[in-house]
C-alpha cells in the first residue's frame, strides 16, 4: 500500500469512520469497483428479471448486477469473497436458510464486506411441488435464518429453480418483499471448466448487454473462474451496479414485444418429465 494511503486509511479510522468506509478507500482506479449503488424500496413488492418475468431493473447498457445463490459453503464463499474484496466489487448473496445457520461467521463476513444479503427459502425445495401451507413455511423459516445469521433484516427473495406459483408471488408482494428472477445466467450447475463458463459468461453478457446475472457460490468452477471474470468485465466496459434495499421507488424496463417466460417453459418440461417418472418406471432414464 502506498505511504500516502496508508496515512488516510489511518486517519478514517482516527476520525471515526467505519473500516468498511476505510477500506474502499483503498481501491484504486484499475479495479473493477462498483459503478453506482442502486436503491430499492420493496414496498409493495416486486419482481424482476426478464427469464421469468416481463420487466427487470432499468440498468443502462454494460451495466451487471451480480447475484450469487445457494450459499454460504465454507469451501467456495471464501474464494468469491476474496476476488470480490479484490476488484472491490459488491454482490448479492440469496442464501438458503440451512448453510446461513450453520455457516453464520460466512454471513456475517458478506454483510461486513459491504455485500447485499436476500433469501432462498431454508431447504431448497421445489415450492410449487409443495402444499401453499408448507412452502410458506419453508420460505418462513429460511427468512428467519438468514436474518439471524446476518443481525439484519433481508427484504430480497428468490425462488430455488425459479418455481413461483401466482398464490405465492402475491403472498411475498403482501409482505413487501422483492422478488428476482435473472436476466441471463451462468449455467454452472452444468458440468464444465472454469474457462468454459468465464466464456459462456462473457458471451451472454455481450449479447444481452446488461443484466442481473445470476452465479452460484457453492460452484467450485465459479469460485475458480470469477477472478478472470472480472477483469474481463473491467477491460470490456462493463459496470457493477450494487443492489441494496431502501426507501428509492424502484425504476422497471419493460420486456420487448413478444416476451415470454423461458424459466416456465424450462420448468413444464422438468416437472413432466419427473411426473413421466413417477407413473412409468421405464421412464426414468429421461434426462431432467
Amino acid at each position: 500500500m502506498r505511504p500516502l494511503r496508508v496515512v488516510f486509511v489511518f486517519l478514517c479510522l482516527a476520525a471515526g469512520l467505519s473500516a468498511k468506509y476505510a477500506a474502499a478507500a483503498t481501491c484504486s482506479a484499475d479495479k473493477l469497483g462498483v459503478a453506482r449503488t442502486l436503491v430499492l424500496s420493496t414496498k409493495g413488492g416486486f419482481e424482476v428479471g426478464f427469464k421469468s418475468y416481463p420487466q427487470s431493473l432499468d440498468l443502462a447498457d454494460h451495466e451487471v448486477v451480480l447475484t450469487f445463490d445457494d450459499g454460504p459453503s465454507p469451501k467456495t464463499t471464501p474464494a468469491v469473497l476474496a476476488a470480490l474484496g479484490k476488484e472491490c466489487v459488491k454482490a448479492t448473496f440469496f442464501l438458503i436458510g440451512r448453510n446461513a445457520a450453520a455457516n453464520p461467521a460466512l454471513v456475517r463476513r458478506e454483510v461486513a464486506e459491504g455485500h447485499t444479503i436476500g433469501n432462498h427459502t431454508y431447504s431448497h425445495p421445489i415450492l410449487r411441488l409443495l402444499t401453499e401451507a408448507a412452502a410458506r413455511a419453508d420460505i418462513d423459516k429460511g427468512f428467519a435464518a438468514d436474518e439471524k445469521a446476518a443481525r439484519q433484516p433481508t427484504s430480497f427473495f428468490r425462488f430455488p429453480g425459479f418455481a413461483d406459483t401466482p398464490a405465492l408471488r402475491a403472498w411475498l408482494k403482501s409482505r413487501d418483499i422483492g422478488i428476482f428472477g435473472a436476466d441471463l445466467w451462468a449455467s454452472d450447475w452444468l458440468t464444465m471448466t472454469p474457462d468454459e463458463e468465464r466464456e459462456l459468461v462473457l458471451e451472454r453478457l455481450r449479447k444481452a448487454g446488461r443484466g442481473i446475472l445470476l452465479l452460484h457460490d457453492t460452484k467450485q468452477s465459479t469460485a475458480a473462474m470469477l477472478p478472470a471474470l472480472l477483469r474481463d468485465l473491467k477491460t470490456g466496459g462493463f459496470k457493477i451496479v450494487h443492489i441494496v434495499p431502501g426507501d428509492a421507488k424502484p425504476v422497471f424496463r419493460k420486456a420487448p414485444s413478444g416476451w415470454t417466460s423461458e424459466t416456465e417453459a424450462i420448468l413444464a418440461k422438468v416437472l413432466r418429465t419427473r411426473a413421466a417418472k413417477r407413473t412409468n418406471p421405464a421412464a426414468a432414464h429421461l434426462p431432467e
